[in-house]
């Protein structure tokens, strides 16, 4: 029993098979003009009348392409039958249609594939629909104007390449814009870039929908901007499709100070020279010269839009400094630091000095003039608030006997306040008088700087010397000092 009924499933398979097979067939027909679409009694249809009747049953033409499965196009057919073209052809024998739509009994229908077999071909109007890149043909028999799908034509258009690069010259590192967005009839770009060595140095893929990328280049020279567009067969584009920029050689900046170990230069002009900056591209116009100490703090900054390019500087702090150069072409390019761009210095300030002074001074006991003269030796303890001077010298008065040239060596340490100072130590002189002896003096001065370029000093002071162990009625002194210091 169960084999009777294998057989008999075995056979109803085959048989489904077969009618599914038979189905599929081409439909071979011999007539037509039974089944019209729609007639027009008495005439051929003609293209005006054609378009005349999609117009009026449009309603129908899409119910019809809905049941063919092709009515994503029905749109573009109704649409472009309006001003398309009717080309007189015929449907020749044992040439096929994919379908057919035609009326039976008021209905529209859709028959399968038809192949042409009457006795001669058959007149026809044909028709043709794009839709993207494809080509849809249908042709319409005259006979009984009903529409038929024929073929469809896919037409890949080559793509075409279009690149632009902005700007066409560029400094090191600035946004290079590529645009691919003229390429036609590409599904995908593509840009590679390539060096003045032919190396290639970045590539990028890109679509259509998003066909501008930007990048930057970081080294000098000429670079080769190449693209490709790709069509929907995936063939590239043959089109010349380049773009070149170029980057420009960033200048070299170099600085020269007059001196590194810059000894006793407090107050003095030092000279930063970077007229050996240069361009291999173009010209330098612009140095910023900026100044820094050791702690990296700007002390000062200049800018030398004139060639040769300098910057005198005048520093009035000891200490080591640090100067540095950046250079501008005509481009706008910027130099990169280095070593020549960049110099350290050491700075000092003079604090030993010699020193000549001379002045009257006068002797009490009848207050005898005499004329000084010393020489010496100046230090700064603490530049512009102490000094310590020493000075060794002699003073012969305007007086013959009892009165007698005298030797004063002298030592003092000075506070300075501004340009006024005031010193206070002690002095040696020796008998001013035959009848007197030498002695110890405690000594005082009150000053006032005339000049001081840090180099040399003009002061000029009023002394006053006190005898210790002696008279000091009988053997104090004062003066009237001017004092060369250098």
């Amino acid at each position: 029993m169960k084999r009777k009924k294998l057989i008999v499933l075995v056979c109803l398979f085959l048989l489904i098979l077969l009618t599914i097979e038979a189905s599929a067939e081409v439909k071979k027909i011999k007539s037509i003009g039974q089944f019209t679409f729609a007639r027009v009694r008495g005439k051929i249809p003609t293209p005006e009348v054609m378009k005349m009747l999609a117009d009026r049953y449009a309603g129908d033409i899409k119910y019809g392409f809905d049941q063919a499965g092709y009515g994503d196009i029905y749109l573009d057919f109704i649409e472009q039958l309006k001003s398309a073209t009717f080309e007189d052809t015929t449907w020749n024998i044992g040439e096929t249609v994919k379908w057919m739509l035609f009326r039976s009994n008021g209905k529209i229908k859709v028959t399968g594939e038809l192949e042409w077999a009457g006795k001669k071909p058959v007149e026809v109007f044909a028709v043709k629909v794009k839709k993207g890149f494809k080509t849809y043909t249908f042709i319409i028999p005259k006979p009984c104007g009903n529409i038929a799908f024929k073929e469809m034509i896919e037409e890949i258009p080559e793509a075409i390449c279009s690149l632009k690069v902005s700007p066409t010259k560029a400094n090191l590192n600035d946004p290079i814009t590529v645009d691919m967005s003229g390429s036609q009839y590409a599904k995908s770009l593509k840009v590679e870039i390539y060096d003045n060595a032919g190396k290639k140095v970045a590539t990028k893929d890109l679509t259509p929908e998003a066909a501008r990328w930007q990048t930057k280049l970081d080294k000098p020279g000429q670079y080769i901007f190449k693209g490709v567009a790709i069509n929907l067969a995936d063939k590239p584009s043959t089109n010349p499709c380049e773009g070149k920029v170029y980057i420009n050689h960033p200048p070299t900046a170099v600085v020269a100070p007059n001196c590194l170990n810059c000894l006793e230069y407090y107050g003095r002009p030092l000279t930063f020279d970077a007229s050996a900056s240069s361009d291999p591209d173009g010209e330098v116009t612009k140095v910023v010269f900026e100044l820094t100490d050791e702690n990296g703090q700007v002390v000062d900054s200049f800018v030398d839009t004139e060639k040769p390019f300098s910057w005198e500087k005048t520093l009035y702090k000891v200490g080591t400094f640090t100067i540095s150069t950046t250079a501008y072409d005509n481009d706008g390019a910027v130099s990169q630091a280095t070593a020549d761009s960049r110099k350290t210095f050491k700075v000092t300030r003079k604090t030993f000095f010699i020193t000549a002074e001379f002045g009257p001074m006068l002797a009490h006991g009848s207050y005898t003039g005499f004329a000084f003269g010393r020489v010496g030796m100046f230090l700064w303890l603490k530049p512009d608030k102490t000094s310590l001077v020493f000075t060794s010298g002699a003073a012969v008065p305007f007086k013959g006997a009892p009165w007698k040239a005298v030797i004063t060596p002298n030592l003092l340490g000075n506070i300075h306040f501004g340009k006024t100072f005031v010193g206070i130590g002690v002095g040696f002189m020796s008998k001013e008088r035959s009848d007197r002896k030498n002695g110890i003096d405690g000594l005082g001065q009150l000053g006032v700087t005339l000049s001081d370029n840090y180099r040399t000093m003009w002061q000029m002071y009023f002394e006053f010397r006190v005898p210790i162990g002696r008279n000091l009625k009988e053997c104090h002194k004062m003066g009237l000092g001017l004092r060369y210091i250098f």
